[in-house]
């Protein structure tokens, strides 16, 4: 995998998790908007964490380390993902 798949993917799954998250908000109104707005910004904060490793790598082989950041990003994504599913059931 290289650097610019991995752009990609960081582009492209964080951008839907937050389109879900403003889709939910947009067919719900007023419901949990508050923590659905603090999931989004953990998303966004997830996505600046990201593209400042990617910007600036660590030593080493490049390969291994995009293959963690890309772990890393899937693994925080499941954790909002979580976090938005029982924001969700409430």
């Amino acid at each position: 995998m290289n650097l610019r798949d991995v752009k990609k993917d960081i582009e492209y799954f964080i951008g839907e998790f937050i389109d879900d998250c403003s889709l939910f908000v947009a067919l719900n109104p007023g419901k949990n908007s508050d923590e659905v707005s603090a999931i989004i910004d953990g998303a966004v904060d997830l996505y600046n964490s990201l593209k400042d490793k990617i910007n600036h790598p660590a030593e080493g082989p490049k390969k291994g380390y995009y293959d963690n950041i890309r772990r890393e990003m899937l693994e925080k994504l499941d954790e909002l993902s979580e976090k938005l599913s029982a924001v969700i059931s409430k």
